[in-house]
C-alpha cells in the first residue's frame, strides 16, 4: 500500500474517532497492525493530526463561538468560559506532573485494549444508572473541574478516550448528554492545540528526531479535519435523542479485537 494512502487512512481514523467516545488510540493501534507498518507513526504526526480534528470542532461550533463573543459581557457566557479555562488549566498542570513522573505510552497493545474494554463497561453501567434521566442543561463548576481531571485519566491510560472520559464524568455528575458533549468538545480544543504546540516546539529543539515528511503530516491533518467535522456534527445530532450505549458495546468489541490481533 502506498505511503500516501496509509496517511489518508490514518487521517480518516483519527478524524472519525477523536471526538467519539471510542478511543482513537485503540483504532490507530489496530490500523497500524492491519496495515503492517514497518514503523509506527511519529509522535509529531499523531499529535498534529489530532490538531486537524480540533480545527473541525472550531468549524462545527463556529456559530456557538460567535454567540459567545457577541454575548461576552453576559454573566452566563463569562461563567462558561471561566469553567473551560479552569478545566484546561487543571489538565495542563496535571499533564506537566505526569510528564515529570516519566509517563510514557505503553510498548504493548494490552494496556490500550483493557482501557478500551473497561471504558465500554463503564459507559454501559453509567447509562444503566441514568435510564430515564435527562440531566442538567448546564455545566457546574464541579462538572467542569472533574471533566478536566478525566482528561488526565485518559492521558495516563491510553485507550480510555479523552472525550469519552470527560463526557462520562459530566454525565455521572448530572449533566445532560448535549451539555456534556459540547463541553467535552470545546475543552478538547485548547487541550489538543497545546499538545500540538508542544510537539512542534520539541521538533524544533530536536530537529534530528525522525518524523514523516511535512507533506504527509499536512495531508493527514487535512483528512482528519474533514472527517472529524462530519463525525462531530453527527454526534451532536445523535446525543439529542440517543444514549451512549452503542459506544459502550462497540468499545467492548474493539478492546477484544485489540487483545486478539494486536501485539
Amino acid at each position: 500500500m502506498s505511503e500516501w494512502l496509509v496517511i489518508i487512512l490514518l487521517g480518516v481514523i483519527e478524524g472519525v474517532t477523536e471526538f467519539l467516545p471510542v478511543s482513537s488510540t485503540g483504532h490507530l493501534l489496530l490500523a497500524e497492525q492491519w496495515l503492517k507498518l514497518s514503523s509506527q507513526p511519529s509522535e509529531l504526526f499523531n499529535v498534529l493530526i489530532q490538531d486537524g480534528a480540533v480545527l473541525a470542532v472550531l468549524l462545527a461550533f463556529a456559530g456557538r463561538l460567535r454567540q459567545m463573543l457577541k454575548d461576552w459581557r453576559k454573566q452566563a457566557t463569562q461563567d462558561y468560559f471561566h469553567k473551560l479555562t479552569a478545566a484546561f488549566a487543571l489538565t495542563v498542570a496535571g499533564g506537566v506532573v505526569l510528564k515529570k513522573l516519566g509517563l510514557e505510552l505503553p510498548d504493548t497493545a494490552a494496556p490500550v485494549a483493557w482501557a478500551t474494554l473497561i471504558g465500554g463497561v463503564v459507559i454501559l453501567v453509567v447509562e444503566y444508572r441514568l435510564r430515564g434521566k435527562s440531566g442538567a442543561a448546564g455545566i457546574s463548576w464541579t462538572m467542569a473541574l472533574l471533566a478536566g481531571a478525566a482528561q488526565l485519566l485518559a492521558a495516563a491510560f491510553p485507550g480510555t478516550s479523552r472525550s469519552g472520559a470527560s463526557i462520562i464524568m459530566a454525565l455521572v455528575l448530572g449533566a445532560g448528554r448535549p451539555a456534556a458533549t459540547e463541553f467535552s468538545f470545546l475543552l478538547g480544543v485548547p487541550t489538543l492545540l497545546a499538545a500540538g504546540g508542544y510537539a512542534i516546539l520539541s521538533t524544533l529543539r530536536h530537529p534530528a528526531e525522525p518524523h514523516e515528511p511535512w507533506s504527509f503530516i499536512l495531508l493527514g491533518m487535512a483528512v482528519a479535519t474533514l472527517t472529524a467535522f462530519v463525525a462531530v456534527k453527527w454526534l451532536l445530532r445523535f446525543v439529542q435523542t440517543h444514549t451512549f450505549l452503542v459506544f459502550g458495546w462497540y468499545r467492548i468489541g474493539l478492546g477484544g479485537l485489540i487483545l486478539l490481533f494486536a501485539r
